[in-house]
């Protein structure tokens, strides 16, 4: 049986899956995808132990919504939005604890240092916080694509194929994309 696991096709697998809740398919999609799990949740998490945590939860909770799948995409490219939305969700569960360092950072950067390097720390912690905001008022397909092109420095190749859509149409998504965070960004 392990030949045949090895040569099905990753959408297969997932049916397959879904039809038999076979725990030891569901090993071998594990097997399959979760180096690539890790590093988008690492990515996220900069830490080796809270990554692996998250690839944890990431599996535990692709059991249950396997089934969700539909097979208009690649289950690589699912499974990477899907990914990719978990840690999101994750990391704004987190942000109250992450706004508390930044307070500590800011008040570490006051005792040490001028006036000039306050403010101008203070300042760019304000248009941080302020595109952070925007980022949350625009659609998620927007903010992953430009996530993925200026956070992950991917190329536009490699968003075609993780998007499966053409190099003009992720040319043209990032532009609008940016288009609408400037002027969100100007409107705040």
């Amino acid at each position: 049986m392990n030949t045949i696991v090895e040569k099905i096709t990753d959408e297969d697998l997932v049916f397959e899956i879904v039809r038999t809740n076979n725990t030891e398919l569901f090993a071998t999609l594990y097997d399959r995808f979760s180096t690539v799990v890790y590093n988008k949740c690492y990515s996220f998490s900069k830490s080796k132990e809270e990554a692996e945590d998250l690839v944890h939860d990431v599996f535990v909770r692709l059991f249950v919504k396997l089934k969700t799948f539909k097979g208009t995409s690649k289950f690589s490219t699912w499974l990477y939005s899907f990914t990719y939305n978990f840690c999101v969700n994750y990391v704004q569960r987190n942000s109250y604890k992450k706004k508390e360092k930044v307070t500590v950072v800011t008040d570490q950067i006051k005792e040490n240092d001028s006036f000039e390097e306050v403010e101008e720390a203070n300042l760019l912690e304000l248009k941080s916080k302020k595109l952070a905001k925007v980022l949350t008022l625009i659609d998620p397909s927007e903010k992953m694509i430009l996530l993925m092109k200026y956070q992950e420095e991917m190329s536009i190749k490699e968003i075609k194929e993780i998007l499966n859509i053409g190099e003009s149409a992720v040319k043209m998504r990032i532009k609008r994309a940016k288009a609408k965070v400037i002027k969100l960004y100007e409107e705040l």
